[in-house]
């Protein structure tokens, strides 16, 4: 076995929640320590999704090391957390025997067991393990098993976590906020009206001390603790900058209130405000970013919502209620209306509407009979029905969908890789900025523009006892602050997570956000013919009779047909059928390989079949051949019908359109794309479909095999291509395209080949999967935009660049005041997108009206 092979079947996939990351430099601090760890060979850190998706050797790497690393600097991991009333345990040795069992499985990753309250409290990754899977080897060593509430996935440790940090951001507001504004009237006491209404003693450096000391070590004391656990393991992140620049402006005001004669400014130099406002405002940025961030994955958290708790199942001729994990497959589960169906399966009694509006993006409720899928996670609107299980657990179709979404949320798009890279060495180049900025101001700045007027943007008083160490000091610490990446780090994760979160709702899967990125860049859309622009099944389109009624016609090649395995004959019962004609069977039937069928119906002799068989039985179809031609050049394949050798008609028949391949071509093309079809039909048939749906490009006659090197031609052109197929058979031309499309997966999303799936069977979620993707990257773009442009404005401003002209700087606090607006504007920029509906979703383009529908539709035309 070669070392690559070997690698490959040692490597095990694996994503881990994270809580507490703030900014784009938290991923890389993550990163670099998950990939520090012996046995992990790739290590990406989704900002906004939470996660970390991981490869690694499971010898070598296991799950408390992760959590281990991931706590070492600083940040929280919420395993999911199961909490089991066991009953039967008789002491220590049965908890012994329960913790053993249970660390067995992978992904458990704590266990305690207590005979005395008969508890067991499990923590484990659901990347790894089910619940149901934790309870199945309990009750297998003879325990009976139940859950106290509902347990604790992830996601509700996350939230929990969540909405904990909103509330510490929300007490060290109450508590900096205050005393920030105090310092600051202390400090203004000398000027405007507050002279006549602050006390003079608010105005004195330890009472300003005093005032400000508890909130830089009570509130501001977070940056402080995580920039030591960033530096212990050799990464800096964005709490380095804060600490450095509330540190700076504290320290050097406590200085010069107790050593004025330092050096470092003097007792004028004391920038209490500073220190105070600066954590009061950062604090503020950090409360915003917890209560926006959360709101970016809603899309992800109601797919997850989704899942149903309990399930009704019928076992041993009894009705039971159990948890939805605990379903097994080929157990009969009863839904009633109202109620969502636990676990994908089989109808097998009953008849319902349902709900599938959430799963497949089909607004519509569904008929659902006897015979029929219905989806885990769906809603029963009516009736009420019983379903045998046939996909459970992970599985299931809203499982897959979950972890293909959560999976394309922890991937990075190549436009992603500058923003990470400018973010990640941001820091270490914004210190070294700092003190370029301070050296220029305390050898060159000062002597050549400092004046007794300074003063600070947006304050009343004037800096006229400034020294040079302190204009230095004040402008490198409010460099330090301005020039914060978070905005950056978050504006590419941010709107990726919110474009497949989106796609999601309409039945459209993103596998990665290299995917999104390709899909919106497409150029030329390859659409396979059979199944995708068609129904993939013939169906009966014209029906000619050369006299008398059409009925009759179609009533006696439906009757010669009954009895055939073929599928045009198929198409010509169901077509009969279809109209409500009663179709006898034929008291002989006989197939004429080739050409046709010959049968005999109540003493009738009918003929069915092409030109030869008429010649042959000696049938004269003259008066037919014009009407033949005309319907065979639009790509139909025409039977003629006769009765006792006398000609009564034809029927054609074709492999009808979808109703709405010709909207979605129009859509295509409207939004300046190349619609190319490929097919492996004779080029007469093509073409036909090809004028119908105004395809200008048709590649026919191609062999299923050769599909990917027509692909890879197109792409030779230089064009960037998105094929379109049902993802088994295109398998490989999906492979090759820029981006693979597979549509009409159904239920089982794993399986598909595609870098986009699409679950239901309709050619308009081709358009909008690119409309989603597009929106998506120009919500990226918007973002990058803000974030770059707020840098490249503020670095300059805050660095003193204007202060020649007006002789104002930036303060510090007002620069923690715009880092936090930056962050701001970036996240409520991606929020818009949560009430985006692609516009192929909402009808026809305005100003365009319904187009035609083509020729080869499923109602009968009819000739008379």
């Amino acid at each position: 076995m070669s070392r690559e092979e070997k690698e490959k079947r040692e490597t095990e996939e694996l994503t881990v929640p994270v809580a507490g990351m703030t900014c784009a430099a938290c991923v890389i601090t993550i990163e670099k320590a998950l990939r520090g760890l012996p046995g992990v060979r790739e290590a990406n850190v989704s900002l906004a999704g939470g996660k970390a998706a991981l490869k690694l050797d499971p010898e070598v790497c296991t799950l408390p090391d992760i959590e281990r690393a991931i706590e070492d600097v600083g940040y929280e991991v919420p395993w999911s957390r199961l909490n089991l009333l066991v009953l039967r345990m008789m002491g220590s040795h049965c908890e012994e025997n329960i913790t053993a069992a249970l660390k067995t499985l992978p992904g458990v990753i704590s266990v305690q067991a207590t005979s005395a309250t008969d508890s067991v409290s499990v923590e484990f990754s659901e990347a790894q393990v089910s619940p149901a899977t934790i309870k199945k080897t309990v009750r297998e060593l003879g325990y009976e098993v139940s859950e106290k509430g509902e347990g604790e996935d992830a996601l509700d440790r996350e939230r929990k976590l969540r909405q904990a940090e909103i509330r510490r951001q929300l007490l060290n507001m109450a508590f900096a906020w205050p005393l920030g504004a105090l310092v600051m009237l202390g400090t203004f006491s000398d000027f405007w009206v507050f002279k006549d209404i602050v006390p003079s003693f608010m105005g004195e450096k330890l009472f300003l001390f005093a005032l400000t000391t508890p909130i830089v070590v009570g509130p501001g004391r977070q940056f402080f603790v995580n920039s030591w656990h960033g530096l212990r393991r050799g990464v800096t992140d964005m709490n380095l900058l804060y600490a450095t620049g509330i540190g700076a402006a504290y320290m050097i005001a406590v200085i010069n209130t107790f050593w004025p004669s330092a050096g470092f400014g003097g007792e004028k130099a004391t920038f209490y405000e500073a220190a105070a406002l600066l954590t009061a405002f950062i604090v503020l940025g950090r409360y915003l970013e917890a209560v926006t961030r959360g709101r970016t994955s809603e899309a992800i958290r109601k797919l997850m919502k989704l899942q149903p708790k309990r399930a009704r199942v019928i076992r041993d001729g009894k009705e039971i209620d159990i948890p939805a994990d605990e379903v097994e497959v080929g157990d009969v589960c009863l839904v009633r209306p109202g109620e969502s169906v636990p676990v994908d399966g089989m109808v097998v009694e009953g008849y319902s509407a349902v709900d599938e509006a959430m799963v497949t993006g089909e607004s519509l409720p569904v008929e659902k009979r006897e015979g029929d899928e219905v989806i885990g996670g769906t809603l029963n609107k009516t009736g009420a029905f019983r379903f045998r299980a046939v996909r459970v657990g992970a599985e299931m179709a809203l499982s897959q969908i979950i972890k293909l979404v959560e999976e394309a949320q922890t991937t990075k798009a190549p436009i992603q890789a500058l923003a990470d890279k400018v973010a990640g060495h941001f820091i270490l180049g914004v210190h070294a900025l700092a003190l370029a900025v301070f050296l220029f101001w305390f050898f060159v700045g000062f002597d050549l523009w400092f004046t007794p007027d300074t003063r600070l943007v947006l304050t009343p008083y004037t800096l006229e006892g400034l020294e040079v160490f302190g204009l230095a000091l004040l402008i490198s610490v409010t460099v330090l602050v301005i020039s914060c990446p978070c905005a950056v780090g978050l504006a590419t994760p941010s709107a990726m997570m919110a474009g497949t979160g989106k796609g999601a709702e309409f039945g459209i899967l993103f596998k990665g956000a290299d995917a999104m990125e390709a899909t919106a860049k497409v150029q030329v859309v390859v659409m396979d013919k059979t199944g995708t622009l068609t129904k993939g099944e013939p169906s009966v389109t014209d029906v000619v009779p050369l006299e008398g009624p059409s009925d009759e016609v179609l009533r006696l090649a439906a009757a010669a047909e009954k009895n055939s395995e073929h599928p045009l004959g198929d198409a010509i019962v169901r077509g009969a059928a279809g109209r409500g004609i009663e179709v006898q069977a034929a008291d002989s039937f006989q197939a004429v390989p080739g050409h046709g069928v010959e049968a005999s119906l109540n003493g009738v002799a009918v003929l069915l079949g092409n030109r030869k068989l008429m010649a042959d039985r000696g049938v004269s179809v003259d008066r037919l051949l014009a009407e033949a031609e005309r319907l065979e050049g639009e790509g139909k394949t025409v039977m003629f019908v006769a009765a006792d050798g006398r000609p009564l008609g034809l029927v054609a028949v074709a492999d009808t359109l979808k109703e709405t391949s010709a909207r979605a071509v129009q859509e295509l093309k409207r939004m300046g794309m190349e619609v190319v079809m490929i097919t492996g039909d004779n080029r007469l048939t093509a073409e036909a479909i090809g004028r119908q749906l105004d395809i200008d490009r048709v590649l026919a006659e191609v062999l299923p095999q050769d599909k990917a090197a027509e692909v890879r031609k197109l792409q030779a052109e230089g064009k960037t291509v998105a094929m379109v197929g049902d993802g088994i058979n295109d398998a490989p031309a999906l492979a090759q395209a820029n981006v693979g499309i597979a549509i009409g997966s159904g239920t089982d999303v794993a399986k598909e080949t595609g870098h986009v799936i699409l679950i239901r069977d309709d050619i308009l979620d081709v358009v909008a999967a690119v409309q989603v993707a597009r929106s998506t990257m120009r919500l990226v773009r918007q973002n990058l935009f803000w974030a770059f442009g707020y840098n490249l404005a503020a670095i300059p401003l805050g660095a003193g660049i204007l202060y020649p002209f007006v002789a104002q700087v930036v303060s510090p606090q007002l620069a923690a005041l715009l880092m936090a607006a930056s962050s701001l504007s970036v996240t409520m920029n991606t929020l818009r997108m949560r009430g985006y509906v692609p516009p192929v979703k909402r009808g026809p383009p305005s100003g365009s009206p319904e187009p035609v529908r083509p020729e080869a539709e499923p109602a009968l035309e009819v000739a008379q």
